[in-house]
């Protein structure tokens, strides 16, 4: 295979390849690097690469696979897999700076976040970090820090955000695997505007160390070039680490198992706006309808309904203004003068919340919980766009005046699943006449991520994912 084909491959097979000896983890980490080299100038999805520690990663990856190919020695379940970390997540040896001009890198770096030690141990040779906007504040990639990271389809628009970095990344074929964190969307908002698939499991599934300042509405997941490569990532990711005292009990199953089994049978709700959502671009109205007629043809019984409660935009901003005004109260005035100004304003709207308002928003979030819960009993499955529009265009920090609706009122499909903590997973359903990525979100019952996972595979078989040309 060429370098550029090997850059195009999904994990899955690329471990296939590994496994019969037709490529190497050392061809395919060269290939990515020169790859990044080439292409991560245009597109700023990196912040930082280690060749060296790269490749001394893949070189022992192959002594691995050589060993397994004669003796039946094991390997990893990731063995060889290039892979990106993105800059919130605490990494042995590389600077964690969360996009930040406030945090010095010139100290110890010596702790792995469970994502990261979970993909060391799994063999998956670490690339470098991904931009984030500072201390991932927002649903696009912009930073005083990093500058402004751009789409992959369009470099002239951004690629959301949080997780930007994370999803130019994998779009680009700067490798096929990326650990991000999704706080109000912000794994599956650049999945949806970069055509790749991203889930946010249910919350605690991933642990995490340490936790986020904002609270239990972030969530740690995999973002990747394909279905399966996310099942197989979360087999890595979900296994336990006792740092998260939120954490859920182990889950020893596999969720590659059923992977294939279809959707035949279950009932899906379909809310093309979940009864709020009023600005919804008309061609991906199109094409997630479009995408709910293969969902029945495969043979899943769709009812189209709203969940039935109000957009809780309020609820989720608030919490998250008040994680930053947290983050904020935690720095020095010299760190506070370098710091992004939509981050600076984040927090002063954070500090104008009372306790009192603070602890109705929380019994709000219980409420929608509550809601949800029980509407997932009646449905295997709640169906939506994943984003209300295509990818807007890249800007500089600091350009549109932070308010509830600026932030977030362009995705309303996202932030009401980090509140009730449900898996949810985004899916490529075409691109529009400008031939930016749309995307289908399937949301699941709490702790049905496997089940989300295999309907959003069922799909990907009638729509293969595409990438860009770059």
């Amino acid at each position: 295979m060429s370098p550029t084909d090997l850059t195009q491959t999904p994990a899955h097979e690329l471990l296939a390849l590994y496994r019969s000896g037709q490529a190497s983890p050392v061809d395919v980490t060269q290939a990515v690097l020169q790859r990044i080299e080439r292409i991560n100038p245009q597109i700023n999805a990196f912040c930082l690469v280690d060749d060296k520690a790269a490749l001394a990663s893949a070189r022992a990856s192959e002594a691995r696979w050589q060993a397994h190919r004669q003796q039946g020695t094991p390997v990893g379940a990731l063995e060889g897999v290039p892979a990106s970390i993105k800059d919130l997540i605490l990494t042995r040896g590389w600077p964690t700076l969360r996009g930040s001009r406030t945090i010095d890198p010139q100290q110890p770096w010596e702790v792995d976040a469970p994502a990261t030690a979970r993909l060391r141990e799994a063999g998956a040779v670490l690339l470098g970090k991904t931009t984030t906007p500072e201390f991932g504040c927002k649903g696009e990639t912009n930073s005083p820090a990093t500058g402004i990271t751009r789409n992959p389809w369009n470099l002239n628009h951004t690629p959301g955000g949080s997780s930007g970095g994370t999803a130019a990344a994998v779009a680009a074929g700067l490798g096929p695997l990326s650990v991000g964190t999704d706080g109000a969307g912000s794994v599956r908002i650049p999945a949806a505007f970069c055509g790749n698939v991203g889930l946010k499991p249910s919350f605690g599934r991933v642990p995490a160390y340490p936790l986020s300042p904002f609270g239990s509405v972030a969530h740690l997941g995999p973002h990747t070039m394909s279905v399966r490569d996310a099942a197989l990532m979360m087999n890595v990711l979900k296994q336990a680490d006792a740092r998260d005292w939120t954490s859920l009990p182990p889950d020893a199953s596999d969720y590659t198992v059923g992977l294939e089994d279809g959707i035949r049978g279950l009932r899906i709700a379909y809310s093309p706006t979940l009864g709020y959502a009023n600005n919804v671009h008309p061609e991906i109205a199109a094409a997630v309808n479009a995408a709910v007629g293969q969902l029945q043809a495969l043979g899943a019984h769709v009812e189209q309904l709203d969940p039935g409660f109000e957009d809780p935009l309020e609820i989720t901003t608030g919490l998250w203004f008040l994680g930053a005004h947290t983050v904020w109260h935690g720095l020095s005035a010299a760190q506070q003068a370098v710091a992004d100004p939509d981050f600076r304003a984040e927090a002063e709207l954070g500090a104008q919340l009372t306790a009192l308002q603070v602890q109705q928003l929380n019994q709000r979030r219980g409420v929608l919980g509550s809601h949800m819960r029980q509407f997932m009993q009646r449905y295997d499955l709640l169906v939506t766009p994943s984003v209300s529009i295509p990818a807007f265009e890249a800007r500089p920090a600091g350009t549109v005046p932070m308010d509830p609706a600026s932030m977030l009122g362009w995705t309303p499909f996202s932030y009401p699943f980090n509140l009730t903590q449900q898996p949810a997973i985004t899916v490529p359903c075409g691109l529009t006449q400008a031939g930016l990525p749309m995307g289908l979100q399937i949301v699941g019952p709490m702790f049905g991520d496997a089940l989300v996972l295999r309907a959003a595979r069922a799909y990907e078989s009638v729509q293969p994912v595409m990438r860009p040309q770059l």
